[in-house]
């Protein structure tokens, strides 16, 4: 089996330099730290003796800060063996097992089956994951609530169906760029990213024999959900794959807000618009004038891919048959994974795109007032319909040349005050208040709402980072 890896990135740009979180040896090490989470759950519970969990943290090197398995494990052997046994964690109990003390073999992988590990370790790494993403998020939110209030009053043109529509402002704009990103984010924040153990068929029968009681078995998830540092499951969700739909439902939602917003940041950088750019990086091979939005671009190809990950989850969770799917789950890995590497890297490059962007106001206002004051239209219909009907109205506006003029020609306008009439800037509605985070504003920020209610019902404390390689 080759060991270069298939993918590095190289047709996947958008996650370059951001997807360590989700590699293979990231996904390796969670594997044995979801196996070490079982140990510290049987010696927290009392059924193995202390010693053993110490044990086998030295013996796979976890015991040291920092410890990584997938250092010192043989990856390639282990992928290359997976195949047989159709997933890693059959190989990887063999492994562990030939590097721990022999009477502590016994407590590696006691009771459990491979799904136990498997979902175990991609919430593992899910959990690692998001909390990078809630991070670029939130940084890529507050900036540009930043900007919405800078250019709370600057005045640009709404568009709706590519046309200009009525005035609003550069602020406006940023803000609901800042809304999308932080409903996002608190979506994120109350995802449940639960530990998983049911034994073989989700009876947990082993962990009765292996505890002694019934009662020892049922409470056994939550302590090892603790030790992994996982929300405790309700019931083993083997068959049942609602953790890893609804994850990947909010990893869609925030990609579908940067994509929205990557969007329209290559829209007003198009060079006939020219009210944003990127001020960094954005070359051509070819044409040396050109400063494209490659940031932009970058969330966008993300975006675009992020809606036919979610559908291959959820078919994958509807297909889920018997006690554990013959496929289903398997195809889940890798599209949760993609995922996860999308949101890494988009959420990235939006912070940065942010935290560079150029707003020209100049040209948002060159462009507002491009059509000779049609661009308050709406307003003026409801001023002059009265006054000349809706005929001659319509006849007012043809052409592109300056109201103006036309309107000072009218002897029904007599008294008016055109100025005022065509000035963008007065019919922004509550454009500035939008901007400075007023009505319309209320979602989710960091740390408010529903969030922080779904942290509240959730519990992930931590052994000590120290043991079993578990972090807190």
């Amino acid at each position: 089996m080759p060991s270069e890896p298939l993918d590095r990135g190289l047709l996947t740009p958008v996650a370059v330099g951001h997807d360590a979180l989700v590699s293979d040896a990231a996904v390796l090490d969670a594997l044995v730290r979801a196996e070490c989470a079982l140990v510290a759950a049987y010696v927290e519970s009392g059924v193995a003796p202390g010693e053993v969990r110490a044990g086998i943290d030295q013996a796979l090197g976890l015991d040291r800060q920092g410890g990584a398995a997938s250092a010192t494990l043989d990856i390639d052997a282990l992928i290359a063996a997976s195949v047989a046994g159709g997933n890693p964690v059959i190989p990887l109990v063999g492994m562990l097992k030939q590097r721990v003390p022999a009477d502590h073999r016994a407590w590696i992988h006691r009771g459990a089956t491979s799904q136990d590990i498997l979902d175990t370790a991609l919430m593992i790494v899910a959990r690692r994951a998001v909390e990078k993403v809630r991070a670029s998020l939130g940084d890529a939110a507050e900036a540009l609530r930043q900007l919405a209030v800078r250019h709370a009053d600057d005045i640009a043109a709404a568009r709706t169906l590519t046309q200009h529509a009525v005035p609003t402002t550069v602020g406006a704009r940023a803000a609901t760029w800042a809304q999308a990103i932080a409903r996002a984010a608190s979506r994120l924040d109350a995802v449940i990213l639960p530990a998983q153990l049911g034994g073989a068929g989700g009876t947990l029968a082993s962990f009765v024999e292996i505890t002694g009681s019934v009662d020892a078995a049922a409470a056994l998830p939550a302590v090892y959900a603790r030790a992994a540092g996982l929300d405790v499951p309700d019931a083993p969700w083997h068959v049942t794959r609602w953790p890893v739909t609804e994850l990947g439902d909010a990893l869609v939602q925030t990609l579908d807000a940067l994509g929205k917003f990557a969007g329209d940041v290559a829209t007003l950088s198009r060079t006939e618009i020219g009210e944003v750019s990127e001020g960094v990086g954005g070359g051509s091979s070819a044409m040396p004038q050109k400063q494209n939005p490659a940031e932009a671009m970058l969330i966008r190809s993300a975006a675009l891919r992020a809606p036919q990950l979610a559908a291959t989850l959820h078919l994958a969770a509807s297909l889920a048959v018997d006690e554990r799917p013959d496929g289903a789950w398997h195809a889940e890995w890798p599209t949760l994974r993609e995922l996860l590497r999308l949101a890494l890297g988009a959420s990235w490059h939006a912070a940065s795109m942010v935290a560079h962007l150029r707003v020209d106001v100049d040209a948002a206002t060159r462009n507002a007032t491009m059509t000779g004051g049609r661009l308050v239209s709406e307003r003026l219909r409801g001023v002059l319909v009265p006054l000349i009907g809706a005929d001659r109205f319509a006849e007012l506006l043809e052409g592109s040349d300056d109201l103006a003029p036309r309107l000072r020609a009218l002897p029904e306008a007599a008294g008016l005050d055109v100025d005022g009439l065509l000035d963008p800037g007065a019919y922004v509605g509550v454009a500035p208040r939008l901007a400075r985070g007023g009505a319309g504003m209320a979602g989710p920020r960091d740390g408010e709402g529903d969030a922080e209610g779904a942290r509240d019902r959730r519990d992930r404390t931590g052994f000590r980072a120290n043991e079993c390689g578990v972090e807190k």
